[in-house]
């Protein structure tokens, strides 16, 4: 027997991205419900005429309701059982997560994976959850729960990682915290490398998951290059350099607790440290300022648009950005140049960067555009899941 679930009903005409499985609700759409609803509550959408739409999250926010399935289901705990193991067999399938000199993948990857407001980033034997929306933060610990299950004994550990996120989505207060076993060994590996990933105190969930196959194609272009990695976080594209043969690597940050991990990953990694030296810095001053020229340059700052409003001024910002690190590049260099931004789509950024080519006056090529990996997947109902996009261009 299918649960009953409070309903919210649709304005005429609001229907069709629904129809369409696009899985967000904006509150504009919304016409009433048939009672007061709490956030993180689940409803049962529906369009004027009363027909059934989909199930989902109710949010105070913009984002009205966050859809997680397009049918009814009879059992709440089976239905969540049922999405993890799917995303977890997806992995399986891809050897993503029986790679033999990998153990960190991306488990569930939001809309991406069904389950809007819900990423679970693994590393070793420990599960971190990410949970932005209300709905998901009050399933969190049956969540933990099923991770546990379903991984089969792979997964000793939850750590929930979702105080900074909830505080922003909803303004919730809530505490980061294991919500199954304890802290483990925070040494990882990726592709035969070793990180330690600091999942506690670390920048998203402790690593950037999504630049793997990224590192991996710049490893493959490092042997013999004056390389600059700025904001290089915890170093994951020094050491790919470095393992890989660069003559030197320069590794601008300005996080220090960030430096410090990435010096550590450096010893971890038993490579050569004096062809590695770090900066604390703002990466634009000190592109301003470099008198070294590189041989290539890796461009992967922090998103600069956090919503449509900031969109036209990340723009001009990946445009400045870009421009003065192209014109530190020598002839026949690299530049691998990134936005995270999901406000700024692909034809944007390759915009901005375009924009950024004719400011310099080079002739400059394409060699790859990038995207995130297997493990990111993203609906093709819901393409604002495809986040990351990347640029390798060459510089003559």
């Amino acid at each position: 027997m299918n649960p009953t679930y409070p309903v919210v009903t649709l304005k005429p005409g609001k229907d069709q991205s629904l129809r369409r499985h696009h899985p967000w609700v904006f509150s504009g759409a919304v016409s009433a419900s048939d009672r007061f609803l709490q956030p993180g509550e689940t409803v049962d959408v529906h369009d004027a005429a009363g027909q059934f739409l989909g199930r989902g999250h109710w949010s105070e926010g913009s984002i009205a309701v966050r859809i997680f399935s397009f049918t009814p289901y009879p059992d709440e705990m089976e239905f969540w059982k049922s999405r993890l193991e799917a995303a977890y067999r997806l992995r399986k399938n891809l050897g993503i997560s029986t790679r033999a000199h990998s153990n960190i993948y991306r488990w569930v990857n939001a809309e991406g994976d069904g389950l809007p407001g819900l990423i679970i980033d693994v590393y070793g034997t420990t599960a971190v959850i990410q949970v932005h929306s209300a709905g998901m933060l009050l399933r969190r610990q049956m969540i933990a729960s099923l991770i546990v299950q379903v991984s089969e004994g792979a997964i000793h550990a939850v750590y929930d990682k979702s105080e900074s996120k909830i505080m922003s989505h909803t303004g919730q207060q809530v505490s980061n915290g294991y919500l199954a076993g304890e802290r483990r060994d925070s040494v990882c590996t990726e592709n035969g490398w070793k990180f330690d990933v600091d999942w506690e105190q670390g920048q998203k969930t402790g690593f950037f998951i999504d630049q793997r196959e990224n590192r991996q194609l710049l490893g493959n272009y490092a042997s013999g290059r004056k390389v600059l990695n700025a904001y290089c976080y915890t170093g994951g594209f020094s050491v790919y350099a470095l393992g890989n043969g660069a003559t030197l690597v320069h590794s601008v940050d300005s996080s220090q607790r960030a430096l410090d991990t990435l010096e550590k990953n450096i010893a971890l990694n038993a490579i050569d440290p004096s062809r590695h030296t770090t900066e604390k810095a703002d990466v634009q001053q000190m592109l301003q300022q470099a008198e070294l020229a590189y041989d290539l340059i890796v461009l992967d700052p922090p998103a600069f648009a956090k919503g449509l409003s900031a969109r036209h001024s990340a723009v001009q910002a990946y445009r400045r950005l870009n421009a003065t690190a192209l014109k530190k590049i020598e002839a026949g260099g690299l530049l691998f140049t990134f936005s995270c931004s999901q406000a700024v789509g692909p034809d944007l950024f390759e915009g901005a960067v375009l924009a950024a080519a004719i400011d310099t006056g080079r002739a400059i090529r394409i060699l790859h555009r990038l995207h995130q990996p297997a493990d990111h997947p993203v609906s093709i109902y819901h393409p604002e899941g495809q986040y990351l996009k990347g640029l390798v261009l060459v510089c003559d």
